[in-house]
């Protein structure tokens, strides 16, 4: 019986191959910075051309940029699926706030969930780090959006599902401009933003202490209060502005 010879894989296929999973994985994230060649060549314990050429592949593949002079880097245009134009469009209508938040519940439920279920001892520190942050910006609306939109990002990680990890940061800018939305309005009951702080805190209690259903409802309760108590505010907000037109229209009379 003959045997086919068994081809040893080039070292450059192997270093694109490990390239290329860390940003699946989202190890290397867009936007990114790579280590210099001379640097990545001795992590792997391998020739410079090797790298480079692993390199100039995954540039081909538009995984990878390089700026004359200034390095490689992650391709930003992985960070976004949608096209700028539609991203506007989708943050001007005030209607498909409400869809985003529905969205939300279907993303981050699932999230909670994978997160309590596979996160490792790493993943729940730096969930529990994300959080403790969100508190200390608040006052900062901007500051406090994307602290919030980190601790997102920190349970997607945890949840070890790329699939996942990648919509969400496709949608960041959506999703942390609905962010700052719902807190610019929040802010107004301070009994809001303490509801949604403790609420905020069972979550990460239900992934840290590994229970994925109690995650994943803790996570549905907390987008169902802020969905309702934005809608309550809005409608006060339009009787607010009805009994403005009244007064300066009494006035004018």
């Amino acid at each position: 019986m003959a045997y086919q010879r068994i081809r040893q894989p080039k070292l450059s296929d192997v270093i694109e191959q490990e390239l290329e999973r860390s940003i699946l994985e989202g190890t290397l994230s867009p936007g990114q910075q790579l280590p210099p060649e001379r640097e990545l060549a001795k992590q792997f314990d391998v020739s410079r051309p090797s790298i480079r050429e692993a390199i100039q592949r995954l540039e081909a593949k538009r995984l990878l940029t390089r700026k004359q002079g200034g390095g490689t880097f992650v391709s930003e245009t992985l960070s976004t699926n949608f096209s700028d134009p539609l991203l506007n469009l989708l943050s001007t209508h005030p209607e498909t706030q409400l869809d985003l938040l529905e969205t939300r519940h279907a993303m981050e439920g699932i999230a909670a969930y994978y997160a309590a279920l596979r996160g490792t001892e790493e993943d729940m520190e730096r969930i529990e780090v994300a959080c403790k942050a969100i508190e200390a910006q608040q006052g900062d609306v901007n500051a406090e959006s994307k602290a919030v939109m980190n601790l997102l990002v920190s349970i997607c990680e945890a949840a070890h599902n790329v699939v996942l990890l990648h919509i969400i940061r496709s949608l960041a800018p959506l999703l942390e401009q609905n962010i700052e939305q719902n807190l610019e309005l929040l802010h107004r009951r301070e009994e809001a933003i303490q509801r949604v702080n403790n609420h905020r805190a069972n979550i990460v209690n239900a992934i840290v202490s590994g229970q994925p259903e109690k995650a994943r409802e803790m996570s549905h309760s907390h987008l169902a209060y802020i969905e309702e108590t934005l809608l309550d505010l809005t409608k006060e907000e339009s009787r607010r502005e009805r009994s403005l037109r009244r007064v300066q229209q009494g006035g004018e009379s």
